[in-house]
């Protein structure tokens, strides 16, 4: 899966064989309102973007690198729900037999019901990196006494403790289902393919192996920044909110009910940071702070195999002639019956 500014490209290897690529526009939400592309506001819209595209990526990805008796398993559907959302990461056709040389006829594909999934698996992200620690820091509330409280500097902190921890194992424990492994293979393709861009290298598999897995502006870099901005937050200014409710029970909801909002602007502090500490001008400091996100990146990247990589480079590709406008294929699904074809 690949985007720029304007372009959005995601390449298959079918399951029959054969490569599908799927080209379009990259699709803006609210393109109206210019605000929203303002630095600390534009952090969370890019963030939904990527997560309704990369979605989308992930549904076309299973419809065509997936036999049909695995498309509708369970499953799948969750594990794809997921790893949309970890992966910083982000609905369409039917298989044909690749030798026709044509697209599968599309499925019509109702919005609402793609949308529907969306919001289900954001709701579960809310309830799994908010709510949950929030509950466990409650339970060790409980058991230390009235002093550790909402009001407190140590609940909070420990609230954060539980939040990185929680992401940590949720992406370790993620890595080591099948379909994840393999994800975090091609997710590795991806960035390499990027390092091999931009050190101004011919886009060839011998060019790209050398480079690492590892990048600074990855999606799972973004979303450890994320939680790093929400711990430092809300140790600075949640105690200084004074109890909601005398039930222990509401107010402690009232409180996570707080946190969602906030999560809109740490998602904009977090993707300006991210985007400094890319730059080479970047003070040591704020570099510091962010590379624990690039440690996580040990788990969600992989090293693949040639053919992950080809693929890989091969939209890579094909986003960067749409954005330089020479097109190598029409908007659209284009189906090839070998690398070399699709490459050519």
């Amino acid at each position: 899966m690949m985007r720029s500014p304007k372009s959005f490209v995601v390449a298959v290897r079918r399951h029959v064989g054969g490569i599908a690529i799927r080209e379009q526009e990259w699709r803006q939400l609210l393109p109206g309102l210019k605000f929203l592309r303002w630095p600390i506001f534009r952090g969370a819209l890019v963030l939904a973007e990527s997560l309704h595209n990369g979605f989308s990526a992930l549904k076309f990805s299973g419809d065509h690198g997936l036999p049909p008796e695995e498309q509708g398993g369970k499953k799948g559907i969750s594990t794809s729900a997921f790893l949309a959302f970890m992966l910083s990461a982000i609905v369409s056709g039917a298989d044909s037999d690749p030798s026709k040389g044509e697209p599968p006829p599309e499925k019509k594909e109702s919005t609402t019901g793609a949308d529907l999934m969306l919001g289900f698996a954001t709701l579960m992200m809310v309830l799994f990196f908010i709510g949950l620690p929030h509950a466990l820091t409650w339970l060790v509330g409980r058991a230390i006494g009235p002093s550790f409280d909402t009001t407190s500097f140590s609940f909070h902190f420990v609230d954060g403790i539980f939040r990185v921890a929680i992401l940590v194992g949720y992406v370790w424990v993620l890595s080591k289902t099948k379909d994840a492994s393999v994800l975090f293979r091609y997710h590795g393709a991806e960035h390499k393919a990027i390092w091999t861009y931009e050190s101004y290298k011919p886009l060839t598999v011998d060019e790209a192996r050398p480079f690492t897995t590892r990048h600074p502006r990855c999606g799972t870099s973004f979303l450890f920044i994320v939680v790093g901005v929400a711990v430092l937050l809300h140790v600075a200014l949640l105690p200084f909110v004074p109890r909601l409710h005398a039930n222990d029970f509401v107010n402690q909801l009232l409180m996570v009910f707080i946190k969602v909002p906030m999560a809109f602007p740490i998602a904009g502090i977090a993707y300006e940071l991210q985007r400094w500490s890319a730059k080479d001008s970047c003070p040591a400091f704020i570099k510091g702070l962010t590379r624990p996100g690039i440690w996580l990146q040990k788990i969600t990247t992989q090293p693949p195999t040639d053919a992950q990589q080809e693929v890989a480079l091969l939209s890579l590709d094909r986003a960067l002639a749409r954005e330089e406008g020479r097109p190598k294929s029409p908007e659209g699904v284009t189906l090839y019956e070998t690398f070399a074809q699709a490459a050519a």
